[in-house]
């Protein structure tokens, strides 16, 4: 039982629904204090049977804190989060500036939960794209190593924030009248369109988000000969991320084990009947904490080859879902 735990960012669009988790699962926790920028100190929230009033954000406001969960942008993750760190706390942090420092623990719980028990400072929750990836890819790599993965997103504009989310309708809406519209979260329009660019350059011709998929499968699994080939693209959908998956392994996986594999792993649901026309998509799969996975199939190409469609909401279980189910394993340890 923590005595009390704090959640900065409490009043944004990954923020809101790691208060939900927390009340939902029935988190271990006496008081509760929300954190959150100027702007949106003075609010109430209901949570836990408590109406609580956000806090600003400040550098002292950590006193008494036993467990930090950050959804933040980096620059206040880096600015803040060592000191509640300095004060006693836990943290776990959602933003992207710590998850390669070498000295952070990056965590799924479902792959390394003795990462997060074992951390003695701040606990980061990897990026949305990786998450859902690198939970297909743990059954797999459980039975047969994976060496070789070449990986396609077709993220959400939730991905963007709440802007992003505002650009899609608005933009769609201007599109539809044949009107202009200013959009603010994307260099170009999102609307009937695909963007085969999220974050800025970074090397050899990929972007950052994409190399955060290299880096971070690996650190997760600890093994930096892990190959990944990604490519990351915007698409016109508000919510949950697709991914076309096609995984190499030291051995070959059959269509029929690998499914038996994702059906018995934790965290995942296979829809996969295609001769039905059933397979994950973001329509069903929007609001579910669990990742989901279809069209599984051998890679023609390769023997060792296998493919597959993997759908996730990248709000929760790319962000707020896991954030709380790294604090129940810290939670486990009061």
């Amino acid at each position: 039982m923590f005595d009390t735990v704090a959640v900065i960012g409490a009043t944004g669009a990954v923020g809101t629904i790691i208060l939900e988790l927390l009340e939902k699962r029935n988190f271990p926790a006496r008081k509760y204090r929300l954190l959150a920028s100027a702007r949106s100190a003075g609010t109430t929230i209901q949570l836990a049977g408590q109406t609580i009033t956000v806090e600003e954000l400040t550098h002292d406001c950590f006193a008494g804190v036993d467990l930090v969960i950050a959804s933040t942008p980096d620059d206040t993750a880096a600015e803040f989060l060592p000191l509640a760190v300095k004060a006693g706390a836990r943290v776990i942090d959602e933003s992207g500036y710590w998850r390669m420092h070498p000295d952070v623990a990056l965590v799924i719980p479902e792959i390394n939960p003795e990462a997060a028990l074992n951390a003695k400072g701040i606990i980061a929750s990897p990026n949305c794209s990786t998450t859902q990836m690198v939970l297909a890819m743990k059954p797999l790599h459980d039975v047969s190593r994976v060496k070789r993965v070449v990986v396609s997103t077709y993220q959400a504009t939730s991905g963007a924030g709440l802007q992003g989310k505002v650009d899609l309708k608005e933009g769609t809406r201007a599109a539809l009248d044949g009107n202009v519209y200013q959009y603010k979260a994307f260099d170009h329009p999102i609307a009937f369109n695909a963007i085969p660019q999220i974050g800025g350059l970074k090397e050899a011709g990929y972007t950052s988000e994409e190399m955060k998929m290299v880096y971070e499968t690996r650190k997760i699994f600890g093994d930096d000969s892990i190959m990944v080939c990604p490519t990351c693209v915007r698409v016109p959908v508000a919510n949950c991320h697709s991914e076309s998956i096609l995984v190499e392994t030291e051995r070959p996986i059959s269509v029929e084990e690998a499914r038996e594999l994702f059906e018995n792993a934790p965290g995942i649901t296979v829809i996969d009947d295609l001769q039905n026309s059933l397979y994950p998509m973001p329509s069903i799969c929007d609001g579910s904490d669990d990742v989901f996975i279809g069209r599984i199939r051998k890679d023609l190409s390769s023997p060792n080859g296998l493919a597959f469609w993997c759908v996730s909401d990248n709000l929760r279980k790319g962000a707020a879902t896991n954030a709380v189910q790294i604090a129940e394993l810290l939670a486990t340890q009061k």
